[in-house]
């Protein structure tokens, strides 16, 4: 083993009590991502007092989150494992593998992307309510999530990078014991925690509505792009064209949609931000209910 390189942590397994429960970490960091997406929508609905319900959130949310595991499952199978699900389509949502559950293995951030956006589309359109608004605070919700789901491929030893003589490469195991870039991490940082905070500080600075989306699909791709360098690239898929592999080529194609709708957007009619909604009609008095409420049950405790 180098000397120059860090060991994987033994102790990380990908189930999360291994040979009792057939949980694995990283379906737990997809359930973590939702909740943190959500609590930080949530957070922005109150904020600028915008007039969503809890159950037209959650009606959201399940539309989101549906569209996401159909859009990353989907993708996989038909654009990164080959012909294998194309031979066999009913076993893209097959949980089992051999006998064992595996749940639903492999999972394209950019299929859930797509997945995603058509679902938030189709939700706007159903209950007549503004798209640019709704996505501008998806995006500066998802970020964070995201962080769990690259830690989840982490702690699952897959998605590694690149063969590294850098101090900082990692023995991953299962693999050829040469020191690769922890490059599920730099996704992590990058594109999970330095991308949100960007969004997280401009939200309530926007010049107009669809602009964090805007700079959501143009910083995820620019991010991935160059972190793209150290990953090491699907066997099966290589260099589709030049020395770009597939994600490069689909983030290439993200900055471009990202920069296409920011200048739509701004030039949209409507387009002018709205900071703090107006009270809805019987919010105040719901409100005041709430708080009665609340003050009762503390004095009963008390009591």
């Amino acid at each position: 083993m180098s000397l120059l390189s860090i060991p994987y942590p033994s102790w990380l397994k990908p189930e999360i009590f291994p040979g009792l429960l057939p949980i694995r970490w990283y379906s737990l960091m997809y359930i973590v991502a939702f909740g943190v997406a959500y609590l930080l929508y949530r957070r922005q609905i109150k904020e600028r007092n915008y007039p969503m319900t809890e159950d037209e959130l959650y009606s959201l949310f399940c539309f989101g989150i549906l569209g996401i595991i159909l859009g990353a499952r989907l993708f996989h199978a038909l654009v990164y494992s080959g012909t294998y699900y194309l031979k066999q389509p009913w076993l893209i949502f097959w949980p089992f593998h051999n006998g064992k559950f595996t749940g639903l293995m492999g999972m394209s951030y950019h299929g859930g992307a797509i997945g995603c956006l058509l679902a938030v589309i189709l939700y706007t359109k159903l209950k007549k309510v503004s798209f640019r608004e709704i996505g501008d605070m998806f995006a500066a919700s998802v970020p964070l999530g995201y962080t769990f789901g690259r830690l989840g491929n982490f702690i699952n030893a897959e998605l590694y990078g690149r063969v590294t003589t850098s101090p900082i490469g990692m023995i991953f195991p299962d693999t050829d014991g040469l020191p690769r870039h922890p490059s599920q991490l730099y996704e992590m940082v990058f594109e999970g925690i330095i991308l949100w905070t960007i969004i997280w500080l401009v939200r309530n600075r926007k010049p107009f509505k669809g602009f964090l989306m805007g700079l959501y699909f143009f910083g995820y791709g620019f991010f991935r792009f160059f972190i793209e360098y150290f990953r090491e690239p699907d066997a099966h898929m290589g260099f589709p064209i030049l020395n770009f592999t597939t994600g490069q080529i689909l983030c290439f194609l993200m900055m471009v949609f990202g920069v296409v709708w920011t200048l739509i957007c701004s030039k949209l009619p409507d387009r002018e931000v709205i900071r703090i909604y107006e009270p809805q009609s019987g919010a105040n008095e719901a409100a005041a209910e709430r708080n009665k409420r609340r003050k009762n049950r503390k004095k009963l405790k008390q009591g």
